[in-house]
């Protein structure tokens, strides 16, 4: 029997248990949980990836 695990889901799960588990910050949980939805391909991977050029390129700006 295969089971099918989305990228997206456990990227989730792990975010989610290293932040219950006080392991990281708002802060880190929230670009874990962006580059899990980025690297999973999901329909927010081009948003994201958009967001994350602009931080980049506003923060290279500076």
């Amino acid at each position: 029997m295969n089971v099918t695990i989305s990228v997206a889901a456990v990227t989730g799960l792990i975010t989610i248990t290293l932040v219950w588990t006080k392991r990281v910050g708002a802060g880190t949980a929230l670009i874990v949980w962006l580059s899990g939805l980025t690297a999973a391909s999901t329909g927010l991977a081009g948003p994201v990836n958009n967001l994350l050029a602009a931080v980049v390129s506003a923060a290279s700006n500076h």
